[in-house]
């Protein structure tokens, strides 16, 4: 797509209707762009925001070919879909960003991992497994990883002792060291057609133990200069090794000695860059958009510290999601509240954030925690 490229017109796909399509669609509407998104959902959350909804399946050739062809440029929400007809279309010199080669790789998180070791990216000490022996390598305790569709905490396993063997995931994995974390980080990297890139700010996350989903961002993390300079450059070198276009969110654990691993990387907007739609100058979801699209970079400053804490549907409900405290919450200030518009909630499901900004980060993140504790998704039936 050149510069010449009438952008009056142009026409974005979105394969995925979840609530990060849903503001991706937001962020391109406000450009003037035309959006067609594709999921099986009816009145998914991005239907709800978009011009066209193709109804189909991430496994549906024939849907994801009529995406590409209705549009000029196609981009992911999701990285669990069928690559074979999308290889085919991209080869044929159809716009797809990423491309299907970098998504099929990182659909495979063994895969992504060896690369991104085989290039010199530093990741935790990890082994493809294939009998109860090689579960055993590492020691116990040991974590245990699916190599495909797993995300937010599933397919994900800690193995403890020996006798865990018999409770281990049985479909193709592998194990990775435990390993002695000190905190989780993750970095927004974008980088466009052209090559440029742009890293957002070293987030700190922090996640529900119940079910290891990512619970509560911090923009900034707390960590020292020659740490967010390590990140940085390893965070980037990783893009570059994936040779990827778009938006990618980098996981990296920081271990108590001080060393910077590299988890997994995510090859669309990520839960670590909610909190760029009121805190940047540039949120993620508009900055995929410029990446996909052949357009500049925008910037990545950081206007205010900020905190995230994503609205995860409450135990013991489901049903048509119920907000309580909506009120209370909402009386903090420079509090945003993002409700995503699924229609059915269940427990821990991702019903919505909200980002808290002060100048202060642990003021942000005392408010963060003061709606927290007021806001509660529940659902119209108990279980």
């Amino acid at each position: 797509m050149d510069k010449n490229f009438n952008y009056s017109n142009l026409k974005l796909g979105i394969i995925g209707g979840g609530q990060l399509g849903k503001i991706m669609s937001q962020k391109a509407k406000k450009m003037g762009f035309h959006v067609t998104i594709l999921d099986p959902t009816f009145n998914c959350p991005a239907a709800q925001v978009s011009d066209k909804h193709i109804m189909g399946g991430f496994h549906d050739k024939d849907k994801l070919e009529q995406l590409v062809q209705e549009t000029d440029v196609t981009t992911f929400e999701t990285e669990h879909v069928d690559t074979t007809i999308l290889k085919k279309l991209y080869d044929n010199g159809h716009n797809i960003h990423p491309s299907p080669y970098v998504m099929e790789l990182i659909q495979n998180k063994y895969e992504q991992k060896k690369l991104l070791d085989e290039r010199g990216i530093p990741v935790p000490k990890y082994k493809s497994v294939a009998t109860d022996e090689d579960l055993a390598s590492f020691g116990f305790p040991v974590i245990q990883k699916t190599k495909m569709e797993g995300y937010d905490g599933k397919g994900v396993l800690m193995l403890k002792t020996p006798e865990d063997i018999k409770n281990c995931i049985k479909t193709e994995s592998f194990i990775e060291e435990l390993v002695d974390i000190d905190k989780e980080l993750a970095v927004i990297v974008a980088r466009n057609i052209e090559g440029e890139i742009q890293c957002y700010p070293v987030v700190e996350m922090l996640f529900d133990d119940r079910v290891n989903i990512c619970d509560i961002v911090m923009a900034p993390a707390k960590i020292s200069q020659e740490i967010e300079k390590k990140v940085l450059e390893i965070s980037v070198k990783s893009i570059e090794v994936l040779d990827g276009v778009g938006i990618f969110g980098v996981e990296l654990f920081l271990t108590k000695s001080g060393d910077v691993l590299v988890n997994e990387i995510a090859p669309r907007p990520h839960n670590s860059g909610h909190y760029t739609v009121e805190a940047c100058a540039t949120s993620q979801f508009e900055q995929i958009i410029r990446a996909v699209t052949n357009l500049p970079l925008g910037s990545t400053k950081l206007l205010s510290p900020s905190v995230m804490v994503n609205l995860l549907g409450e135990e013991g409900y489901e049903g048509e999601p119920i907000i309580e405290g909506i009120h209370e919450a909402l009386e903090i200030p420079e509090l945003s509240f993002h409700f995503y518009g699924k229609s059915f909630t269940k427990p821990f499901r991702k019903m919505g954030h909200i980002t808290v900004l002060d100048d202060d980060i642990d003021s942000a993140l005392e408010k963060a925690m003061r709606a927290k504790n007021v806001l509660k998704i529940k659902g119209s039936k108990k279980i």
